[in-house]
């Protein structure tokens, strides 16, 4: 079995390229920052791991993700190989993205003021006046 499930936050804005053919397809790639789980000398240490994801899940992560934002992925890991220009042989490491969602809400412009208490400083709920025995939920 070969499934990885991460959550991190983005390292920069996806790229987004389109591959050449019968069809054209998308291929977005960016790269995670995933925190350990310990820190190490006091400090938080982090992977940084390249991710790709195809067609739909390409052109969803370039209209909707941005640097710094927190994701979670899951997909495969896979594993493959190149020559550069230099003629050296260069392995490389990716994490194929089958699902990816946000994993924060949208942050809000302004706080809002915290609500009103509902208790007096005795711990008793105020009842506002006019309002009848009845429809309290506690008769």
């Amino acid at each position: 079995m070969n499934k990885v499930i991460l959550m991190g936050r983005l390292t920069g804005d996806p790229e987004v390229r389109y591959a050449a053919g019968e069809k054209n397809m998308a291929v977005g790639r960016y790269t995670l920052a995933v925190n350990r789980r310990y820190q190490k000398d006091g400090g938080q240490q982090a992977d940084f791991i390249r991710c790709v994801a195809f067609d739909k899940a390409a052109e969803f992560a370039e209209k909707y993700f941005r640097k710094g934002m927190r994701v979670c992925i899951s997909g495969r890991i896979q594993t493959g190989s190149y020559t550069n220009r230099e003629g050296q042989k260069v392995y490389t490491t990716d994490i194929v993205i089958e699902e990816q969602e946000f994993a924060e809400s949208k942050k809000e412009p302004e706080q809002q003021a915290p609500p009103p208490p509902m208790s007096d400083e005795d711990g008793f709920m105020h009842i506002p006046d006019g309002v009848e025995d009845e429809n309290l939920p506690f008769n």
